[in-house]
């Protein structure tokens, strides 16, 4: 198959866009030996970027909260002000890693610029976790202060941990300076001088879990979290080029519904801080509910739309679909998990000029990565489409590092300016993480067509994304083993309609003990995030099947149930 006209089209207009003097104009970083491109007029930190941006669209309505409206100018102002409270009032430090642990909200926004601003490192806290779960992260990774809201304080406080961070709690449905005045209750204001960050600070820590149980906290530099936002930007500005060239682009402002947690990267970069640059308007939107996003997406003209693959499907689905007008919605993007082949045409036979788009990208990789648009989606539904052009690189290697030809399976690795810096204080997981010549390891399964299109095929680590929430198969294990009456227990991912995949669960108990499945959900309970639990459980009479090896057949007790689950349907 020959190059896509649309693949033609992207590449030729974001020529122009790369030119000398443009916004995306190119250059090069030398890193693990390699040079590698970036875009040489983007901010040098994360501060500055805020600070640009909201000047540059100051006027324009940025946060849509419930009744709360602020423009980029408002929302600048509030953290301007808030980040000298936390510089002078609290003592705040370059480097400090300052949690947040709320839902979204407005204020979570502001909140996030505020500790940006004031040299902090804006920890990024699974909003979802438990108690104990949220004092892992805090502990692992320092925090010197949390931010939270009523809900997670109260977790945490339950929790009875001695995590080593000082806990402020801040409220949602209020102005920035009414809502989060804790910050400005020590002194320090608008007036509290800034420190000016290097590109290579640390920026950010998100949390993702990996194959070995504990979420890690995976820490970015400022420089990798601009370049990959200006990536998306890039994206992004084809795309409005290309389509208002056909005249298929919304008149009004671009607006995005935010109903992706923010403490996700898919949140974080491509939503969020993307938003900043093209001016975007954010509509919060705090808690899933498919109607509400529909009347918000008629009401506030939402252009542009991203959640995991199940949202989208709940809209196109709905009883009440046909009573709202979602003809703004000129783009219905996905991330997190894969999106059903047959969900691809089905929504773009109710989205009118509009299409589905999906994303592929890793908290590692500040979520850039490869991207699948419009009529290439279309064609080829099952792809998570071609590497991101022109900083990020995309290849399928062996084991040993060494590049497979064309067709071949292997483990995806991604290259870029954006890829983070490594996991807090592994040392050991960072160095298995990248390969020399500085591939970020997915530990995803895949292989790459004529086109240069990825699919993805298999998964090397063991992890279930649920929903775009990955859950690791050895961390729930641990907590059914907890249980005394537990003998064999084995974790894997089946599919869902609903989530992409869920965990199940087979086990065996020890000889002289009983033990329901229901007693088991009630232990589990106290020790994981309901997003963490079983949803199918098999108890086996007898000890699980084994390889060779003595390991416990994984793959074997998968197929079965997979089996089994798709005959009853």
């Amino acid at each position: 198959m020959a190059t896509s006209e649309l693949d033609v089209i992207i590449d030729k207009t974001l020529e122009a866009l790369t030119q000398p003097g443009q916004l995306l104009e190119l250059d090069t970083i030398n890193k693990y030996g390699v040079d590698m491109p970036i875009f040489k007029n983007a901010p040098q930190n994360v501060s500055d970027y805020f600070a640009y941006f909201c000047h540059m669209h100051a006027d324009k309505e940025f946060l849509v909260d419930g009744d709360i409206r602020l423009t980029f100018g408002e929302a600048y102002a509030a953290a301007r002000a808030l980040a000298g409270g936390l510089i002078e009032g609290y003592g705040v430090q370059k480097g400090d890693r300052i949690g947040i642990a709320a839902r979204n909200s407005a204020n979570w926004v502001i909140l996030d610029m505020a500790i940006t601003m004031a040299g902090g490192v804006s920890t990024k806290l699974n909003g979802w976790w438990r108690g104990d779960e949220l004092a892992d992260g805090i502990e692992d990774v320092g925090c010197r202060y949390v931010f939270a809201d009523y809900q997670r304080a109260q977790r945490l406080v339950e929790s009875k941990r001695d995590h080593g961070a000082e806990l402020l709690v801040f409220e949602h449905d209020k102005l920035p300076l009414e809502g989060l005045k804790v910050m400005l209750e020590k002194g320090g204001g608008a007036e509290t001088p800034l420190p000016q960050m290097a590109p290579e600070d640390n920026a950010t820590i998100l949390f993702t879990s990996g194959s070995t149980g504990r979420s890690k906290g995976a820490y970015a530099e400022h420089r990798s979290v601009v370049q990959g936002a200006m990536s998306f930007v890039g994206t992004v500005l084809v795309l409005v080029n290309i389509m208002t060239e056909a005249g298929k682009m919304p008149e009004g402002q671009p607006t995005a519904m935010v109903c992706v947690p923010l403490f996700h990267v898919t949140a974080s970069v491509p939503l969020v801080l993307v938003s900043y640059a093209i001016g975007r308007k954010l509509v919060m939107l705090n808690k899933w509910d498919a109607e509400e996003a529909m009347r918000l997406i008629e009401k506030e003209r939402v252009t542009y739309f991203v959640g995991v693959p199940l949202m989208s499907m709940e809209i196109y689905s709905h009883p009440h679909f046909d009573k709202y007008d979602l003809s703004s919605c000129v783009t219905m993007a996905a991330g997190g998990a894969p999106r059903p082949v047959e969900h691809v045409r089905r929504i773009k036979e109710k989205m009118g000029d509009g299409y589905p788009v999906i994303g592929y990208g890793l908290t590692e990789t500040n979520g850039v990565g490869c991207s699948n648009q419009n009529e290439n989606y279309l064609e080829k539904p099952d792809s998570t489409g071609r590497a991101t052009p022109p900083i990020v690189d995309v290849a399928i290697l062996d084991d040993d590092g060494n590049k497979m030809a064309q067709g071949e399976r292997g483990e995806v690795c991604i290259r870029t300016s954006a890829n983070f810096t490594g996991y807090w204080n592994n040392e050991e997981a960072t160095r298995d993480a990248f390969t020399d010549d500085g591939y970020f390891r997915t530990g995803d399964i895949g292989y790459l067509d004529p086109e240069g299109y990825l699919y993805i095929v298999d998964r090397k680590k063991e992890i279930i994304i649920r929903g775009g929430e990955n859950i690791s198969c050895q961390e729930v294990e641990a907590a059914v083993y907890a249980n005394p009456a537990v003998a064999e227990a084995c974790i894997f991912g089946v599919p869902d309609e609903r989530f992409g995949e869920v965990p199940a669960l087979v086990y065996h108990t020890k000889d002289g003990f009983s033990l329901t499945d229901e007693e088991l959900l009630e232990t589990l309970k106290h020790q994981l995030a309901p997003f963490k639990m079983p949803v199918h459980i098999w108890q086996y009479d007898e000890p699980l099947p084994k390889l060779g090896t003595a390991k416990i057949a994984k793959i074997v007790l998968a197929k079965k149930h997979r089996d089994e689950l798709a005959s009853t349907g």
